[in-house]
Order: structure tokens, then sequence, then C-alpha cells
């Protein structure tokens, strides 16, 4: 099938990141990621075309797509959705859709080749921030597989013994909930129109506890912001100009024995839920 002909017709649009999956072999590497679905329900964000959302319908027991281009939503409707009865097209952004709102079934798996630059914005909408503990759309969610730019995608997986540019708050975002995996590195030729950058596939396991286990997941998260405030800065500096107070800060790295020169993109986040726990002892001092 001429994937590449069918999306010149497509009129793109830029300002919403469209860049269509083309390559019929990563579409079907994706199908084959995405496991055993025949009795699943998959949530698709951004189909476009549909030329994965073919491949989905015929493999899973449901699929749900939502679409925010317009023109998008009427060639599925006309192209794609007679052919598919187990379809279900959803008009919206995905940023203002509740997941448990689309489907009662439970757990559902999400596959998206999401626009490069809302990957955090639906990160977090999906799974929530670190101190949202009880989020709906992550409680409905089992796996998501994402194709995001190739320099995220490592920044998603990386941890605290990665490069210092990749591990950051989206790490500690991606990894809170979910075990992450890199699969594949796809080339920006596999897209129409192609990106300037290559892309990668990763994927999240959603997990039954957090990462780690703390009686105040604000004040964690507040650390971790703090932590990764300036990567010129050294962990001290960067918890103070934070706002956190410095005896505190300084009395908190003594006791845990932790090096105040030491960066916060080389504490794992073990380490950096220690500070905040030590860190809140001693504010209640």
């Amino acid at each position: 099938m001429n994937y590449i002909q069918r999306a010149k017709k497509f009129n793109t649009k830029k300002r919403l990141g469209q860049n269509f999956l083309v390559d019929e072999s990563v579409l079907d590497y994706i199908i084959c990621a995405a496991g055993e679905i025949k009795n699943t329900t998959v949530l698709e964000i951004g189909p476009g075309m549909g030329f994965l959302t073919e491949k989905l319908c015929k493999n899973a027991k449901e699929v749900i797509a939502c679409e925010i281009d317009d023109d998008a939503i009427n060639f599925l409707n006309k192209n794609i959705l007679p052919d598919n009865k187990n379809l279900k097209l959803i008009h919206n952004d995905i940023l203002k859709t509740n997941i448990c709102d689309l489907t009662k079934e439970k757990p559902i798996k999400i596959i998206a080749n999401i626009p490069y630059y809302i990957t955090s914005p639906i990160i977090a909408h999906l799974l929530g921030e670190i101190d949202d503990l009880n989020n709906q759309n992550r409680s409905q969610i089992s796996e998501i597989i994402l194709m995001v730019q190739y320099e995220v995608a490592k920044r998603i997986v990386a941890n605290e013994n990665s490069d210092n540019k990749e591990y950051g708050l989206l790490s500690i975002l991606s990894q809170f909930y979910c075990d992450v995996e890199f699969l594949k590195k796809i080339k920006a030729k596999s897209f129409y129109p192609a990106p300037k950058v290559d892309s990668a596939i990763v994927r999240f396991k959603v997990k039954n506890e957090p990462a780690v286990k703390t009686d105040d997941y604000t004040f964690l998260k507040k650390v971790i912001k703090g932590c990764f405030l300036s990567r010129r800065k050294n962990i001290k500096n960067s918890l103070i100009q934070s706002g956190f107070d410095k005896e505190c800060v300084i009395k908190t790295l003594k006791d845990l024995n932790i090096n105040e020169n030491i960066r916060g993109e080389r504490l794992s986040l073990e380490t950096i839920n220690s500070i905040a726990k030590k860190m809140k002892e001693n504010l209640n001092v």
C-alpha cells in the first residue's frame, strides 16, 4: 500500500505537528509491540489519515481514535470508519479529554504518534503529576506506546547514570508511575512530510505503585523541581534558589552525607526522596 501517495493528498498542518507515519514496516512494528490486543480496547491519539488505525482495527477488540483536526476527522469518517465497525472516533483535543469518559473498559492500551511540541503535556495528562496519586486517566491504562522525538525518547528513559543533558524532570515524570523502555529508533524518512529530526518508539508500562513512597508527595515534587532548577548549579544552590531555607538545606545534605557540590542530575529518585524526607524533618524541628 502506498501510504506516501495517500498522505500527499492530505493538506498537512504544520501548526498541529502533523507528520504521518508512512513506513509500513514501522506500522507493523508498532502492532507487534502492542502485543495480544484481540480482547483489548486501544486508544489511538492523533490517528491522522488512519494508516495505523486500520491495522489496529484488524487486531484489537475496539479502537477509540481521538483526533483534534477537522479535516482528519472528515477523512476518517468517510474513508476509514465505514470498513471498521470496531472503530469509535472522538473529535477532541486529547489534553481536554478524560480517558475514563471514553470507555468503561479497563485496562486499555494507548498508542500515539504525537505532535512533538506537546510531548510533556500529553505524558503529564495521561499519567498525572508526581503528587496526583489517584489520577483517573492513569487508572484506566495498562500500557502506552509513544512515538516521540529521538532526543526526547532518550530523556524519557534516562537515569542518574545517563548523559547529564538527558536525565531530568521528564525522566522522573515518565518513570514515577511507569516502567519505561526504549524500543526502536525511527528515521525521519519514515514520515510524510519528513520532520527535521529522527524519532523513537518508547513503551510505558503503568505500575500499581509509585516509584518511591513518602507521606508528602507535593513536598517531594517541590524538591524534585528544586534539584533540577539549574543544571549549572550544585544541589545546595539549586535547592536554596528554589526557595528552601539555606540552613535546612545545608544540614540535610550533611545529615545524609551528600556532597553539596553534586548536581541534581547525578541524584537518583531514591536519593532525592531521602533529601525531601530529611529536609521536611529538619524544617519541623
